[in-house]
């Protein structure tokens, strides 16, 4: 029996991740949201083109949660985007609401699912997920930090003119403006990137980094990034899907972690069949650590405002 992926929220990003995961064919996919029609008419048009794709993927559109049942993984996109001159804090009330009520239910029509949270604010989304759905911590992990380094790589490629494979480089903390590039993780090839680049170059690429999706909100206008955060997402759904133990930065549960007890934030974590099997600790210098440290701080000063 083919294992389901299901993707909650059918606008730009739930869509993309949905076309990505039907282009695999490797898991069925089913696409819900409130709006009556438009999962059901994205579903179709996907399906659709699975076949020029060589693709044998189920794809079906949904408004009934009950059809969600017996997934393997459930990706939560459903909220509001952000609008230009609005930070992902903004966010915080409306979508709690959505997220809560949604993850609250899904447990009953898949108990063994794991969830990815994307909404924002998504690491404070990410605990409230795990709150009021009673699932293991290992199985509520949130998407942040694999786009945000996803853009952190980009970045620096295109300053050096070099293939953005080949550079390392990681984003740590809350997904947020507080979040925190490492520099000291920065590298090409195995070269550090302070012998490569001037600081004050650096700088301007981490403060690029931080207000990554502010920029493209800006430039769109109406709308918000959703080609890189689905394929961020999908990097995430193949790791645990495909049981490949891959390290990748996501928010997920600190149980005594970089010193932190109870909350939800961003570190290299090994994902797998059992969602987050291993939480990696890197060594960060004392400012590194300071700011990681306000990053997390932020996100539980946002947990307090949601009480």
């Amino acid at each position: 029996m083919r294992k389901k992926v299901t993707i909650i929220g059918a606008g730009n990003v739930g869509a993309s991740l949905a076309q990505l995961a039907a282009q695999a064919g490797i898991w069925d996919v089913l696409l819900y949201d409130v709006v009556e029609g438009m999962p059901q008419g994205k579903a179709l048009d996907i399906a659709e083109a699975c076949l020029l794709w060589g693709s044998a993927a189920s794809v079906k559109g949904t408004n009934d949660l009950k059809d969600t049942a017996g997934s393997s993984l459930i990706v939560i996109t459903a909220g509001l985007a952000r609008k230009p001159g609005m930070s992902r804090d903004d966010l915080l009330m409306a979508n709690a609401k959505i997220v809560g009520g949604i993850a609250k239910e899904l447990p009953a029509y898949s108990p063994e699912a794991i969830l990815i949270v994307v909404t924002n604010p998504v690491d404070v989304m990410t605990q409230l997920s795990w709150k009021v759905s009673g699932l293991p911590h290992q199985k509520v992990i949130g998407m942040g930090g694999v786009l945000d380094s996803a853009r952190l790589r980009s970045f620096i490629a295109w300053e050096l003119g070099v293939k953005p494979s080949d550079v390392e480089a990681m984003v740590l903390g809350g997904h947020g403006d507080q979040m925190v590039p490492v520099e000291s993780l920065m590298s090409v090839r195995g070269i550090p990137l302070k012998e490569l680049l001037p600081a004050q170059k650096i700088q301007a690429i981490v403060q690029r980094t931080r207000g990554g999706g502010a920029e493209i909100v800006s430039l769109l206008k109406t709308g918000s990034a959703y080609y890189a955060p689905s394929a961020s997402i999908f990097e995430m759904v193949k790791a645990i899907m495909l049981d490949e133990k891959r390290p990748l930065p996501c928010a997920v549960y600190l149980n005594g972690d970089y010193g932190w007890e109870g909350v939800y934030a961003g570190v290299p974590a090994v994902l797998g069949e059992k969602g987050v099997e291993k939480i990696i600790h890197v060594p960060m210098h004392a400012a590194e650590l300071d700011a990681f440290n306000h990053s997390v701080n932020a996100v539980k000063e946002l947990l307090h405002k949601l009480g």
